[in-house]
């Protein structure tokens, strides 16, 4: 796991790997209801803009469907362990698409060691790890909360 900077809303900079970000979105979640199908359809539309979705093969779907679900597991942590999320950006770039959430809480994400699948509960972060090519938090000084965020590969 590793950090790295902290985009702004409409940051429109540069990836630490110093790829432009092509695309880049962001949805306010505080105080909303219906918190994780809004983050959902949000990304939903987003991938629709950016020509994940309608998926052509099974290989492209599948890689869609795994963005949903990390999207998903995010804000279902922010809102069960971190105050509730106050935002979610996703951007893409041709090669990665990056995932955060942040939110106000203090607890360190992390995957339940060990991991056991059979158990209710706890599976959120193991399940984030296994999808995504890194994941990390990333905490601004003397602000309360932080930012979780997520990378996965985009299709090709």
């Amino acid at each position: 796991m590793s950090t790295t900077r902290q985009h702004q809303p409409g940051d429109r900079g540069s990836e630490p790997d110093g790829a432009p970000v092509a695309a880049s979105r962001v949805l306010a979640l505080y105080g909303a209801s219906g918190i994780v199908p809004l983050a959902r359809d949000f990304t939903r539309q987003a991938l629709h803009e950016w020509g994940w979705l309608p998926a052509a093969t099974a290989d492209r779907r599948a890689a869609a469907e795994d963005v949903l679900l990390v999207v998903s597991e995010l804000v279902t942590n922010a809102c069960l362990h971190a105050e509730g999320p106050e935002q979610l950006r996703v951007a893409c770039t041709p090669k990665v698409l990056r995932l955060e959430v942040t939110d106000r809480g203090s607890g360190q994400p992390a995957p339940r060691t060990p991991h056991r699948a059979g158990r209710p509960g706890g599976h959120g972060m193991f399940i984030v790890q296994r999808l995504c090519l890194d994941w990390g938090v990333v905490r601004t000084p003397g602000v309360a909360g932080k930012t979780v965020w997520a990378e996965l590969a985009a299709p090709a």
